[in-house]
């Protein structure tokens, strides 16, 4: 078990600043240079870091839903030929981590496939994250395991039983576990908080907070609650096209989220009571009498 883990050049845990991950995932919609607006996006609002999805698309793409005909900004098409059409290829990563490098913010991703692991793996990326869907599949969980990498596991839609079976085979030493409520947009009575004190009892890890919230409160009660690290999916519209950018927070509202839980973590101060500064005036000028063993406290 590891109470700290180092993630690039962050360490992230208790007492440390939460460590703040912009979700671009898709929404990008396959083009590099709204990908590169949405790093200076965070990288502007003092994130941390971008986190981007990787698929095979002709593995992750369940069977059954691989020939449904949807329809994209781009015309009609197979749900395969969508996903092949927003997946990027290793000349545009090499671009994406190059403009975030110029950023001073770091990058990684979701792999949904083995062969994806394989891929991020080749370029270098500092950590993996699991999303949610796949804290069941024990292959891709091992494959990940393997690269010896500290891991992000995300636990929407998931029972304990099966969480507990996902931390045995990644291991606790370079862990990260995120709560987190696979609902898009998150409703208030679904997000379920106290779960995150519940996580870092059980595993006893670093516990963060993965958000699709349509505001910022419910991250920042995370925050106040013991989160160290905050996920949350980012947009420049909400109204671009795109199953996520509902459930995304435009620019300004994260810039606002990176300073209010800055200011969340600075008001949680030390747990020791004592007299602050503000105070010795008003105390002054207010209080009659003043207990020796008070003043000597």
């Amino acid at each position: 078990m590891a109470e700290w883990v180092q993630i690039g050049e962050e360490i992230v845990g208790r007492r440390r600043p939460a460590y703040v991950i912009g979700e671009i995932g898709i929404n990008h919609n396959g083009d590099v240079d709204v990908a590169k607006q949405l790093i200076d996006v965070a990288a502007d609002a003092g994130a941390q870091a971008v986190k981007f999805q990787k698929r095979t698309p002709h593995i992750s793409t369940p069977e059954d839903m691989r020939h449904t005909i949807r329809q994209t900004p781009w015309g009609e098409m197979t749900y395969l030929d969508y996903r092949y059409r927003v997946e990027f290829e290793r000349e545009q990563y090499a671009e994406i981590a190059q403009h975030a490098s110029s950023r001073g913010i770091d990058w990684f991703a979701s792999p949904w496939d083995v062969p994806s692991v394989a891929f991020l793996e080749e370029l270098g990326v500092s950590c993996h994250k699991v999303a949610s869907a796949s804290v069941t599949d024990l292959e891709l969980l091992a494959a990940l395991r393997d690269t010896g990498k500290p891991i992000i596991l995300s636990t929407g839609m998931s029972t304990f039983a099966e969480i507990d079976r996902a931390v045995e085979l990644l291991g606790t030493d370079q862990l990260v576990v995120l709560h987190a409520t696979s609902t898009y947009p998150l409703p208030a009575e679904e997000a379920n908080l106290r779960v995150i004190a519940v996580l870092q009892e059980r595993y006893g890890v670093p516990v963060g907070y993965s958000g699709h919230e349509p505001g910022l409160e419910i991250s920042l009660a995370a925050v106040a609650l013991g989160a160290v690290m905050v996920e949350r999916h980012i947009t420049l519209d909400r109204e671009m096209w795109g199953s996520d950018q509902a459930a995304s927070l435009e620019p300004q509202q994260f810039v606002d989220l990176v300073r209010d839980l800055r200011t969340v973590e600075r008001a949680l101060g030390d747990g020791n009571k004592r007299v602050m500064p503000g105070e010795l005036k008003p105390m002054a000028r207010l209080r009659r009498h003043t207990d020796p063993i008070s003043a000597a406290s």
